[in-house]
């Protein structure tokens, strides 16, 4: 890895999503009912500190303080007294721009550590000269020493989130590693309890292993008898080993998450809103991810809501097992226009899921008709914004009740702008291409990859009475003809059976059905496409998937052999796919720039992805779907870590690529989202502008009313855990 990796460059792109119009369009109570759900998920959101770095919440609490005396342009004042130069301090205004917009101090996609590009001194002296510091010498220097080592440390480990020795994370007390966490969903396994809303901690007693598994809740023990014994919490010996299930984890948070959900309550429109605040608050109270699902159960009733929103520990990307959820909070205003696109979309779903290339018994014995919506973003807290969602996760739910599916208008409209000079690895006529239609190419893709993608396939399951919900004697393995001999038994789900490799497989079984079926000419005209601006659409498509998995290497990192975003190695596996596919489909060749440094070029064939191209996506994806259906984790994780392996052998010296890819990166960038605040009986949107700043000042005024408190809580909460980030842990 160069070093440039691990900082934020000064001139990252930071955009404001704007969403002005859309809640000007919200009635009283609609914009009540949002600001109330907005606090919700901001409150809860601070989680993610914790659930990243031992170091987070403490550098959060620091630039709170700094910047709730003096905003950045009085500051700026005081850096310059304190000797720092111009660039210095736009380096330390992108750095807390960068901790605000990731929720710590690593990326969230990629999960990279990332620092300040300025000397440690330099920052001390900002530090030591600010307003808050004299106001409070004792507490800011406490702070300081809490989190400064950490906050500029690039010892190997603390490079990269993982478990063990190949990276950081929270999720795992410092003294574990995969044998604890495999032991650890088996117990869990064992209880009937989802690893979603948990952590775990180990220590030693009396020669023997320990561990607490620590439930996401604001009552700790002794509260609600009936809870605790639907909860399981209580003292266990499973395999030699004490489990103790406990509750309280980011308890302070989730007193505030509750409670905002109760005032939202107040403003919801129809009586499932209500019933599904009312299961999101028990939830968040008692630890239960029983009532999230019952939650989501209403949620996904809520069929065509003016105000769309979800809550809770959703996706596991960054747990280096695969099977805890990150804290996130969307709440959004549905686009009508784009809306009805995607309305085309579901209704056209049952006639193109038998395109797909499985047989029928591997598809779901029916399609339960899903909410689409495109929405535009007034809060989405959390590590980071994506530009669509399915969910809810839980596989029983999405497997017989249903699911819903969201593409982020407002983010995609700024997300994925490219400028033709910082646009890499493409000759120049593809460069005009693929700026005029990555835009329109992007909203198809993200449609079937949510719709068709993540909402295709059936499991294979024997329940806990023994009834399997597929017919055993007739279903043939259509890669073999033989018999089912492997499924998912009893509480197994796609999570805790493939584990480390499950959601980049996911997203990549999701990724190939979105090129398979962008094909289709029904598909592209549902989206106003065609003719030949239909297959400009299919050709940037693909190009742009090739491309992603070129820059997908700069996710690997070579030193532990592993990747860290769950989309770019999907991605990856693909270009790999369609570099195998041969005929010219793909080239990819190294060369040097003209600024004489190394560089690369990928070409893409488009005569040839409606044949070589779509053959090579087809025999894959039904691969994929097999392996998937049939919990066959073992052949799932051959041929996907195959795949995925980056070597300096072969065809392409992919190590080489990835240096290369490295030199030439581009920061991805940040969003700037608006703060409501209620005055007398209205609710007031304040907007701030597409800079580190404008990033900054959102921030500092998110938590205005009760900002000390919370801080207070966020120290307390992350000085109880911190003997457990050590290998020593006791």
């Amino acid at each position: 890895m160069v070093d440039s990796q691990y900082y934020l460059p000064n001139d990252i792109g930071i955009s404001a999503l704007d969403c002005t119009e859309a809640f000007r369009l919200l009635s009283p109570r609609e914009q009540l009912y949002a600001h109330y759900l907005s606090r919700s998920a901001w409150y809860g959101g601070l989680a993610v500190l914790l659930q990243t770095s031992p170091e987070s919440a403490s550098i959060f609490v620091l630039l709170q303080r700094l910047f709730r005396k003096q905003p950045p342009a009085q500051l700026g004042n005081v850096a310059t007294a304190a000797g720092l130069s111009p660039e210095e301090y736009q380096a330390f205004l992108v750095y807390a721009a960068g901790l605000y917009a990731n929720m710590g101090n690593y990326k969230s996609f990629g999960d990279t550590k990332f620092i300040p590009n300025l000397p440690k001194e330099n920052l001390k002296a900002l530090v030591w000269q600010s307003q808050a510091f004299q106001d409070s010498p004792s507490e800011m220097e406490a702070l300081w020493d809490s989190c400064s080592t950490l906050l500029y440390s690039l010892e190997d480990k603390q490079k990269q989130l993982g478990l063990g020795d190949k990276g950081i994370t929270t999720y795992f007390s410092g003294n574990c590693c995969l044998e604890d966490a495999e032991l650890a969903q088996k117990f869990l396994d064992s209880k009937n309890l989802s690893a979603y809303n948990t952590r775990l901690f180990k220590k030693k007693s009396e020669g023997k292993s320990c561990y607490e598994v620590r439930l996401a809740s604001a009552v700790q023990e002794g509260e609600s008898a009936f809870f605790l014994l639907f909860l399981k919490c209580g003292r266990y010996n499973f395999e030699d080993r004490v489990f103790t299930v406990s509750r309280g984890d980011y308890d302070h948070l989730m007193k505030k998450v509750s409670e905002n959900l109760e005032k939202a309550k107040d403003h919801a429109a129809n009586e499932n809103q209500k019933r599904m605040l009312e299961e999101y608050s028990r939830s968040f109270t008692f630890g239960s991810v029983e009532a999230h699902k019952e939650g989501s159960r209403f949620w996904i009733k809520d069929k065509g809501p003016i105000v769309e929103s979800y809550i809770g520990f959703i996706e596991s990307y960054r747990d280096p097992f695969g099977s805890r959820g990150e804290f996130e909070g969307f709440v959004a205003v549905v686009n009508k226009a784009m809306s009805e696109c995607f309305a085309k979309l579901v209704s056209s779903a049952e006639v193109l899921l038998p395109e797909l290339p499985w047989p029928k018994d591997f598809e779901k014995d029916r399609f339960l008709l899903p909410d689409f919506t495109s929405l535009d973003v007034l809060t989405f807290a959390g590590s980071g914004i994506p530009a669509g969602i399915n969910i809810p996760n839980y596989d029983d739910i999405r497997q017989s009740e249903g699911f819903k599916n969201v593409s982020l208008g407002n983010v995609l409209a700024v997300a994925y702008a490219t400028q033709k000079d910082k646009l890499t690895f493409l000759d120049e006529e593809d460069k005009d291409v693929y700026i005029k239609w990555k835009g329109p190419s992007f909203e198809v893709q993200v449609g079937l990859h949510e719709l068709l993608g993540h909402g295709s396939g059936k499991l294979f399951v024997q329940d806990e009475k023994g009834t399997f919900n597929f017919e055993q004697d007739n279903v043939r393995n259509p890669e073999t003809g033989e018999k089912i001999t492997t499924w998912y038994k009893g509480n197994e789900t796609w999570d805790s059976k493939f584990s480390t490799i499950s959601c980049s497989y996911e997203e990549c079984r999701a990724e190939c059905v979105g090129l398979y079926l962008c094909l289709n000419k029904h598909v592209l005209s549902i989206f106003g496409h065609e003719g030949e601006d239909a297959e400009e659409v299919v050709y940037v498509n693909w190009l742009n998937m090739v491309r992603a998995g070129l820059l997908g290497l700069e996710f690997y990192t070579s030193e532990s052999k592993s990747w860290r975003q769950a989309h770019m190695q999907a991605r990856f596996v693909i270009l790999r796919v369609l570099l195998e596919a041969g005929e010219g489909l793909v080239t990819l060749k190294e060369s040097t720039g003209k600024d004489g440094r190394p560089d690369a070029l990928i070409t893409l064939d488009r005569s040839k992805i409606h044949t070589v191209g779509k053959g090579a996506i087809e025999r894959f994806l039904c691969k994929l779907q097999v392996l998937k259906s049939t919990a066959d984790v073992e052949g799932g994780r051959a041929l996907y870590e195959g795949y995925s392996a980056v070597s300096d052998g072969g065809s392409h010296n992919f190590l080489c690529l990835r240096e290369t890819v490295l030199q030439r990166k581009e920061a991805r960038k940040m969003f700037v989202q608006a703060n409501t605040r209620v005055k007398g009986d209205s609710v007031e949107l304040v907007e701030y502008e597409g800079s580190a700043a404008g990033l900054i000042c959102s921030f500092t005024e998110r938590f205005a009313d009760d900002s000390e408190e919370v801080e207070a809580h966020l120290l307390e909460l992350n000085k109880r855990d911190a003997p457990c980030w050590t290998l020593e842990s006791v």
